[in-house]
């Protein structure tokens, strides 16, 4: 027999919880399940991109450095911040990244404009505002951080409240057709245990992308890893425009094998810097984290910096984004990853079911 005070106060900490569980769950889970569906939505971003403007599929990839010598001098004096150089796993086009948040998109051999997009007449590029500021700017990222937390509290208070006595878990994940109250409470308390560690890992992923200097700083304390170097500042007397088709040789060349270019930022004014990310054979991120800088002759090597070769801590915050975006493992993780959107919404309406159901019978 157990004492009566502990047994009185897990009662009370676990009616404290479901309290907790059930109306943060339905007030703050609701934008946790509006994030998640965006964000099943943003895993097929570019294929949907594709789909719906048909100019920027079916290009030959072609990385020609006078073509982008061309955008950058057309467009640069136009807000033109970055570009992403054309990819064959990806979109075989330059897309081209402005101060005021629009893109542009350029055929890979001419550098033609093929498409301008901005949030207010795309509905991908507002759906992805939505999922990473709740369209409010800096003061939506920092709320979206604060749900972020607290989501990671309903799912762990979900799992305490689930938690079975021993020998009684597998009776814990049956499914019931009904009575409806029985029926609403096991398919909201099984399907978020069983897709529990997919869920956990979006949202510890989502949390880490948000606030990326603290999980950084944790990590490499862990596990060991520095911040990524930046070259050293190298001014120029006179400016002179740089030699991009030299310039992307030279990059291209100081590459490690298998790896490629994949986005450039022009440099800054009275500075002979141009720095390119780059992904190396064996990166998740989808652009890459390792580094090539250059001078404007294309003549000097300023900086290289091989991501794969990092320390552990390093390397699990670099694969913080991939892992949110469904970027690693092929389709089966993009497809998962975008299940794994879906279920903050149905554990959301399977709750709200349970407890209409349950407070109707009062």
């Amino acid at each position: 027999m157990q004492p009566a005070a502990p047994i009185a106060f897990k009662r009370r900490l676990r009616a404290a919880l479901s309290w907790l569980h059930l109306w943060v769950g339905l007030t703050v889970g609701t934008v946790f399940s509006l994030v998640g569906l965006s964000g099943s939505v943003l895993v097929f971003h570019e294929d949907l991109l594709q789909w719906q403007q048909p100019q920027l599929a079916g290009h030959e990839v072609v990385v020609d450095g006078e073509v982008l010598g061309g955008i950058l001098r057309h467009w640069q004096p136009q807000g033109l911040r970055s570009i992403h150089l054309p990819q064959a796993d990806g979109l075989p086009v330059w897309q081209g990244y402005f101060e005021d948040g629009h893109r542009a998109y350029f055929a890979p051999d001419d550098g033609a404009l093929l498409l301008t997009r901005t949030v207010d007449d795309d509905w991908l590029l507002w759906l992805h505002e939505f999922h990473v500021d709740l369209l409010a700017g800096e003061t939506g990222h920092e709320i979206l951080g604060i749900v972020g937390w607290i989501a990671l509290g309903l799912l762990l208070t979900g799992l305490y409240l689930w938690w079975p006595k021993l020998g009684r878990m597998l009776v814990h994940l049956r499914m019931y057709n009904g009575p409806p109250v029985r029926r609403w409470l096991s398919w909201h308390r099984s399907s978020g245990v069983l897709t529990l560690p997919l869920v956990l890992l979006l949202t510890l992923t989502g949390v880490g992308m948000i606030y990326h200097a603290g999980a950084r700083s944790l990590l490499t304390g862990m596990f060991g890893g520095e911040d990524p170097p930046a070259a050293l500042p190298r001014p120029i007397a006179v400016e002179q425009a740089p030699d991009w088709p030299a310039v992307l040789a030279r990059a291209t060349a100081a590459l490690p094998p298998g790896a490629r270019l994949t986005r450039v930022a022009p440099p800054a004014n009275g500075s002979d810097v141009i720095g390119f990310r780059a992904r190396a054979a064996g990166e998740w991120h989808p652009n890459g984290r390792s580094l090539v800088s250059v001078d404007r002759a294309g003549s000097t090597v300023l900086l290289r910096h091989d991501a794969t070769s990092q320390a552990l801590g390093a390397r699990m915050t670099e694969a913080i984004y991939p892992l949110h975006i469904g970027s690693v493992g092929g389709s089966a993780y993009k497809w998962a990853t975008a299940a794994g959107g879906l279920l903050p919404a149905f554990g959301l309406v399977t709750g709200f079911l349970f407890w209409r159901r349950r407070r109707g019978k009062r």
